[in-house]
């Protein structure tokens, strides 16, 4: 066999090793709520159970019992701020935890303070606590409205900052508040730094459209293209954010490789429409949080939030991007 036709063969064996564990990463994401065995994602990624646990730690660079208590403490550490009248004990036990205590020593491990003193710095205007193993640092001085400001793009929980800053500089936008349909996507998966980086965007995009288009899957304007943000970056280590590119497919569409198949959730959302620039996300982002948000008489749940692309910006007289900001949204 030649150079070629092995390297070929082995950067195809590497693609589906990640493809098997973006579908578990994405099991987890839906069932953090529930018990979790080795056996049952094993499964989910068919591998056996015996190599499965080496082969996530390998790809993911933490063990899968780190990863799935990470990303439940992280869902809680957000649910405690937006959901400031929900008790502790019930957001441990949304959050996959099987009992308070267990929960409040894992908590304060990660972060540094109880669940209860993180929710009332929080609301009090103070920064976080840190650890070794949290992405914060501490501060005995209060906290300005513009010190905690949001990633250029979010995730789905970037509503937990009580103290966004105002909006003001934001770009004109409207908002409407309406039942979103569920949407299959194939997506393009991201690990690590993406704020500003405008080349990673681009190459992602471009690398989930040379899959589609021989697959005719590029079928405008039935087609749509979205931004799906898993974790929150006032919370996730840099390192750690994951990002999925995502273009809608048709039900049943089979994914291989790098690309993964997934749903986002239908149902009520705020929907803000913008016109931006590159460099005016951030405040879009912030002028939904921060100024729309808290008077609208909604407020946040735990679907994941996106970003759907309307239009090409090269075709737009000002070269912007006519996106719509989608907020899954509950009564207040």
């Amino acid at each position: 066999m030649n150079k070629t036709g092995g390297s070929s063969i082995r950067n195809s064996l590497r693609r589906e090793y990640l493809s098997r564990i973006n579908r578990v990463i994405d099991y987890i994401e839906i069932n953090l709520d529930k018990v979790l065995s080795l056996e049952e994602l094993a499964g989910v990624a068919h591998f056996s159970p015996y190599h499965f646990h080496r082969i996530f730690r390998a790809v993911m660079g933490e063990s899968l019992f780190k990863f799935i208590q990470r990303l439940r403490l992280e869902k809680a550490a957000s649910l405690l701020l937006v959901n400031t009248e929900e008790p502790v004990t019930r957001i441990a036990y949304d959050c996959g935890f099987s009992n308070s205590s267990a929960f409040a020593r894992a908590f304060r491990e990660y972060f540094g303070v109880s669940p209860r003193a993180w929710r009332e710095q929080n609301e009090n205007g103070y920064s976080k606590a840190c650890t070794p193993e949290s992405n914060f640092c501490t501060t005995d001085s209060k906290m300005g409205k513009d010190i905690m400001v949001a990633a250029l793009y979010t995730d789905y929980n970037n509503f937990n900052n009580p103290l966004r800053r105002s909006a003001m500089l934001a770009p004109h936008y409207t908002v409407s508040v309406k039942e979103m349909p569920e949407h299959t996507v194939a997506y393009i998966r991201h690990i690590g730094p993406y704020k500003g980086d405008g080349d990673l965007f681009e190459d992602l995009f471009n690398r989930i459209c040379r899959w589609a288009g021989p697959r005719d899957l590029l079928r405008f304007p039935e087609t749509k293209f979205i931004a799906v943000y898993h974790d929150n970056p006032d919370i996730t280590a840099e390192e750690k954010l994951r990002i999925s590119i995502c273009i809608t497919v048709p039900d049943g569409t089979t994914s291989d490789g790098e690309i993964g198949t997934m749903k986002i959730s239908g149902g009520k959302y705020a929907v803000a429409r913008f016109e931006l620039a590159t460099d005016e996300y951030e405040a879009a982002w912030d002028a939904v949080y921060g100024e729309w948000l808290p008077g609208s008489g909604y407020q946040p749940d735990d679907r994941l939030p996106y970003e759907l692309y309307i239009n090409d910006p090269e075709e737009h007289p000002e070269r912007k991007c006519i996106v719509d900001i989608c907020v899954p949204v509950k009564p207040l």
